[in-house]
């Protein structure tokens, strides 16, 4: 902190009366209290840094909260936002000895909070990891609900001017220099990362995009799921034991014509396989919201799919036709939130509840939280699955309006996300028709959204001729919703450098679009590629990061290697050290393959292999010793083991850490022997899950690079347990 006060300092030299220096003393003790610090430094609430910015609509920044926080670490937090705009900011600075001149922003999904980054525990405190990497931190809230006036708004616009003006804040905070700034964002925030970075100049001088889309990821990669799973329900068991470590491998063994072809289709179009575990947790995730958004853009279709020769509708398979639902029943009671609560109903998030207090999806209703209808009992119910239907109200004041629900509960259907302005005109005694034709139709809608020929996965859905076998829809709906969202779609083309991270177990944004975007970069870049560009791709990570994770023996979090990037992004730019090559890989009929060993994969993640009795499948008795033997790879200057743990049942504890003092691990290759007896007959899945770190810091809890390995193990029956068993 510049002019503080050292009483050592200011009492040498001078002859001080008792008195004096009684004063002196008192007066730089209570310099160093917060509350003393925070007045001295308010100044930039009445006298704000002044912000340099070619965009009108944010050049008034305010500061209205400047005060010393020591959670989750000690840092500054300033919190402000731009006159005649709803656009918020925080920015968390800490102490001038751990800040090395750069700052880290996180850019969310959808226009959210500006105060989130307090929150997260270890390597998910993004707060704590900035400062632990000597930057401050930038968030905003995405500007209110000035998104509805222009996409580029939220999409960009509001997150590079609390960037431009962080930089003032920080200059009048340390010293005069110009901060380097790495934006980095997920899933919805990738887009906006990279629009941010494709439409401005300087604002950030390198960022990290990670589990990316593409421009036709919407609604597709929802619909060939959904089609997949309400196919395949019952058939997913078998699927996730054949692909899963020691399976006979085929995972179209048994199924149906009609299944076959389901499971074909989505894995063509990039589904990994083995992320099929998820099955029973997966849903629908955000495709809800962007439902409403499909149907209101292209209600012809779902008019079409029904009636027109080459929709699935048109001449439906006997599931289709036993899938779909059209039941006529009354309304008994409107369920409110208050209803709810007492009935033990879950009604999730209320209507116009955002998470940030934004409202991306309602219209607020202005009454009492407790009387907001969130269902109805009915008459009568439907039999089947409700999944996606909606509730049409076919008589009284709000006759024609169509609600989308979320689930039924005996007599009771809940309501879904969005909202129509006469929910309160729905009463007791009207007629209401259960339908959930749309959502069936909706299943099979990527089949007729076949786009340019750099799309490869929709090479399926044309003839030998390269013709769309299925009727085109006049537009595609992908680059309207990349659009509508960041209010530009991916080019290619930027300034600064990027490294991108992407999952290659992701079920929702398929491995292959990160190599789409590779590709649209290298042909803005050609042989500078290699230069500005790095792709890395994660093994056994999800969507989400690792709090989303629901089986920690098949998944490890991509956290570590989106720390390191931003690491890595930094020194790049800062010192021009060269980060790691890209992940070797190659695409296949939608499926992104990556070598088996890591020097030849290369990126950042290390390697695992488990074998148990020397394969990856053994069968042993009850009680008989199992040896298992794992080889950890580390890809070439990418750091060192720092952590491994066992877990032979499987069961997602790893209780049993494996002693690394007795391994070199200075060695790019390292061997990890254990064994291990089974008390009671059944499979088991033993895993070795180990993580990595660039400085080899066993402590800290960012930047750890994980992976694991697993192997399959049958246990049977002893002689005398199986007679024990018979008798």
């Amino acid at each position: 902190m510049r002019n503080h006060c050292d009483p050592d300092i200011v009492l040498s030299g001078r002859r001080w009366g008792d008195v004096s220096r009684l004063l002196i003393l008192t007066l730089c003790t209570l310099m160093t209290f917060p509350a003393f610090t925070y007045a001295r430094e308010s100044s930039l609430i009445q006298r704000p840094p002044k912000l340099v910015t070619s965009d009108s609509m944010f050049s008034a920044p305010y500061i209205d909260v400047d005060e010393w926080r020591n959670e989750p670490v000690r840092h500054r937090y300033v919190h402000g936002g731009f006159m005649g705009t709803e656009a918020r900011f925080s920015f968390y600075f800490p102490p001038q000895k751990q800040y090395q001149g750069r700052f880290f922003q996180h850019i969310t999904p959808v226009p959210d909070n500006e105060n989130l980054a307090p929150f997260g525990k270890g390597e998910e405190s993004k707060l704590g990891f900035a400062i632990a990497s000597g930057a401050y931190f930038v968030e905003t809230n995405g500007g209110g609900k000035a998104f509805y006036q222009d996409p580029t708004i939220a999409g960009y616009r509001v997150n590079a001017a609390a960037a431009q003006f962080s930089r003032s804040v920080a200059q009048a905070i340390y010293d005069e220099h110009r901060p380097l700034g790495y934006a980095y964002g997920g899933s919805g925030g990738s887009y906006r990362t990279i629009a941010g970075f494709e439409n401005t100049d300087g604002v950030w001088d390198g960022v990290v995009p990670y589990v990316i889309g593409s421009p036709m990821s919407i609604p597709n990669v929802f619909t060939v799921r959904l089609h997949a799973m309400r196919i395949l329900k019952n058939k997913f068991p078998a699927i996730v034991d054949a692909v899963d470590v020691g399976g006979h491998g085929d995972m179209y063994a048994g199924l149906s014509r009609e299944e076959h072809e389901a499971l074909e289709e989505v894995t063509r179009m990039g589904f990994p396989p083995s992320a099929w575990f998820s099955y029973e947790y997966m849903g629908q995730h955000a495709f809800p919201v962007l439902f409403n958004g499909v149907v209101q853009a292209d209600p012809g279709y779902f008019k079409d799919f029904w009636q027109e020769p080459g929709y699935l509708g048109a001449n439906p398979p006997e599931s289709l036709r036993s899938a779909r639902i059209q039941h006529t029943t009354t309304i008994k009671k409107v369920i409110t939130t208050e209803d709810a609560a007492q009935l033990g109903l879950p009604i999730g998030r209320l209507p116009g509840q955002a998470r940030g207090g934004v409202d991306t999806a309602f219209k607020v209703l202005e009454r009492s939280a407790k009387q907001l209808p969130v269902g109805y009992q009915l008459a009568s119910i439907p039999n089947g699955d409700i999944e996606g239907a909606n509730l049409i109200v076919t008589s009284g004041e709000a006759v024609g309006e169509s609600l989308l629900l979320r689930e039924m509960i005996e007599d009771v259907v809940l309501l879904g996300p969005g909202h129509s302005e006469k929910l309160d005109d729905i009463r007791p005694g009207d007629k209401v028709r259960i339908d959930n034709s749309n959502f069936l139709a909706v299943q099979t809608y990527h089949r007729h959204q076949i786009p340019a020929a750099d799309f490869a996965v929709w090479d399926q859905f044309k003839d030998d001729k390269g013709e769309p076998r299925y009727p085109q829809r006049p537009t595609l709906l992908g680059p309207l919703f990349s659009r509508g969202a960041t209010g530009s779609v991916q080019t290619g083309k930027f300034k600064g450098k990027m490294i991108v991270v992407e999952s290659l177990m992701d079920q929702e944004a398929y491995p292959w679009q990160a190599d789409w975007y590779r590709s649209k970069v290298e042909a803005a870049l050609g042989a500078e590629l290699d230069d500005h560009f790095r792709l890395w791709f994660t093994e056994h990570a999800l969507h989400g990061d690792f709090s989303e994770q629901k089986d920690s023996t098949r998944t490890v979090s991509y956290l570590g290697v989106l720390h390191q990037a931003l690491r890595d992004l930094s020194a790049w730019v800062e010192k021009g050290t060269v980060p790691p090559s890209s992940t070797s890989y190659q695409v296949e009929n939608g499926q992104v393959l990556v070598p088996l060993h890591a020097a030849e994969r290369g990126g950042i993640q290390p390697v695992v292999t488990v074998a148990a009795n020397g394969s990856q499948r053994a069968e042993v008795a009850v009680g008989e010793s199992v040896s298992f033997k794992a080889v950890v790879e580390i890809p070439p200057n990418t750091g060192q083991i720092v952590a491994a743990a066992w877990d032979f049942e499987g069961e997602g504890r790893y209780p049993l850490k494996v002693d690394l003092n007795d391994i070199d691990m200075r060695r790019n290759r390292v061997t990890i022997t254990s064994s291990y007896g089974f008390k009671k007959a059944g499979t088991y899945f033993p895993v070795l899950r180990v993580a990595s770190h660039r400085q080899g810091d066993r402590n800290t809890p960012y930047a750890r690079v994980q992976n694991l390995g697993r192997v399959r193990v049958v246990v049977n029956a002893s002689v005398a347990d199986r007679a024990a068993l018979a008798q």
